[in-house]
């Protein structure tokens, strides 16, 4: 495989790998050990209350940042003279924006007659989701930079410190009272305004002094440019996180089911966190050599082809062992969710070819196509829920999503082919095709042999790796030849 600029190709992988490594080394802990322990003390009645509200703030979340964040990291990538001038006015337009959101947040939640207890914990998640969109910002301004193995470490301390208050409060015996999911919600405001503090300093130590300062035609021409990027975000974010909220507002029973749905959700979301790491250091690298006039069809199946052999294997293997892995995370509701957990996580294969070539899509500014598709998905995933959810509550939102994500996923393909006239590489298709049936094959296989469900699935997964490097799908030669090439 040969690389035109191998400069940029080597940032990827090896960066790649970098961010990769830290979060795997911290977020299979909060996930598994704090996050699944919280929900298995307080109960998923109670966390399902909490999941249901937090998902609520995640789909106003947009009203914080109106698509600013993308914005700057594709401009700063093609522009980064300009970092000095951006964020001095966008700090003064963000906690302007921040102002807007938890006015808006508290009206809706009025309106839809949330209980004064929902309204108390809902005024702190608004507050979370202001530091983690302006962390995310933050993050855009490095990323922008090309400063990656900065960014990677940021990406993963709100978490770290996360785990180490939870950690204090489930297991240090440091206060009497049995775990309120309150005390979960303040932990992650500590860690976040830590974060955010140490992001902002980072970030005024490359632009400079700067001057907080309110430009109106400055603030107008940034959110004209913005705003398709803004309606995108409240499009996705709507068809990812409504469903939950949906569950708890349809039925009697509504967190409950809000709660099994988030025991089975919970390891997508974790994957989902995973993918969205190939998008974060895509996204300035594609701006760049797009503005640069440069071919970046080789980059985009490298990127494609290296989140789609994890995300196959990690799609299917969890498919199969689906009741062993809830049984070994949760205490109760084990049937229920495990079903619902096998469909959601088979539409993680599509989530991850969305952060390949969404992000090709965006760097290239191809905003409207995106949200006529965006569009597409929420309107497919609402009326689905309308649907499924009074028959089949928590498992009609997982059919829900995994329909909307595999249809959404396959228009953003259609869509990059179509813009960046791609030829259809006949030998991959094959090769991925050979590939997942011989991950399936492979769980077959596994569930037969006479060991511990834990042995049996590892071995699933070492083997699906061999098969992957057998056919050639990833040749360990190119990713060294990249690496080692660093001009």
């Amino acid at each position: 495989m040969a690389f035109k600029n191998r400069k940029l190709k080597r940032k990827f992988v090896t960066n790649l790998a970098l961010v990769l490594f830290l979060n795997l080394l911290i977020k299979p802990f909060w996930i598994l050990g704090v996050d699944r322990t919280v929900q298995n003390v307080v109960g998923a009645e109670e966390y399902g209350f909490y999941f249901a509200l937090l998902n609520f703030s995640l789909i106003l979340n947009i009203i914080l940042d109106l698509g600013i964040t993308n914005f700057n990291n594709r401009n700063i990538a093609q522009h980064s003279h300009l970092l000095n001038k951006y964020f001095s006015n966008i700090i003064t337009i963000r906690l302007l924006l921040g102002v807007f959101y938890a006015v808006i947040s508290l009206i809706l939640a009025w309106l839809w007659n949330y209980q004064w207890n929902q309204i108390k914990l809902l005024l702190f998640l608004v507050f979370n989701q202001f530091l983690a969109s302006f962390i995310m910002y933050l993050r855009s301004n490095l990323a922008g930079l090309h400063l990656f193995k900065t960014d990677s470490i940021i990406s993963v301390l709100d978490r770290t410190l996360m785990i180490i208050i939870c950690s204090l409060l489930l297991w240090g015996h440091i206060i009497d009272e049995p775990f309120k999911i309150k005390w979960f919600v303040f932990a992650q405001t500590a860690a976040y305004l830590i974060t955010a503090l140490i992001a902002f300093l980072l970030v005024l130590w490359r632009s400079g002094r700067i001057k907080f300062r309110f430009d109106r035609r400055f603030t107008m021409a940034i959110l004209k440019k913005s705003y398709p990027f803004a309606i995108l975000t409240l499009l996705m974010a709507f068809y990812n996180r409504v469903d939950s909220v949906m569950l708890e507002r349809m039925l009697e029973d509504g967190n409950r089911q809000a709660g099994i749905y988030a025991q089975a959700f919970r390891i997508l979301d974790a994957a989902s966190m995973f993918a969205l790491l190939f998008a974060g250091l895509l996204l300035p690298i594609f701006s760049k050599m797009l503005k640069q006039k440069e071919a970046i069809g080789q980059l985009t199946q490298l990127s494609f082809i290296l989140i789609s052999v994890p995300s196959v294997i990690v799609s299917i293997t969890c498919a199969f062992y689906s009741k062993e892995i809830m049984e070994l995370m949760y205490q109760s509701h084990i049937d229920s969710s495990a079903t619902i957990f096998a469909i959601l996580m088979i539409g993680f294969i599509f989530i991850s070819i969305t952060y390949i070539f969404g992000t090709l899509l965006t760097a290239n500014g191809s905003l409207r196509a995106l949200n006529i598709m965006a569009l597409s998905g929420m309107i497919i995933n609402v009326v689905m829920n309308f649907i499924l959810i009074p028959r089949f509550q928590a498992l009609g939102s997982a059919i829900s999503s995994l329909t909307t994500q595999s249809i959404t996923a396959i228009i953003q393909v259609v869509i990059a082919f179509k813009i960046f006239r791609f030829h259809i590489n006949y030998k991959l298709l094959i090769l991925l095709l050979i590939f997942a049936s011989g991950v399936i094959l492979f769980g077959i296989i596994s569930n037969d042999l006479p060991y511990n469900w834990i042995v049996r699935m590892i071995l699933m997964i070492a083997l699906s790796f061999i098969l992957a490097l057998s056919i050639g799908l990833i040749k360990i030669k190119d990713l060294y030849q990249i690496i080692k090439n660093d001009k």
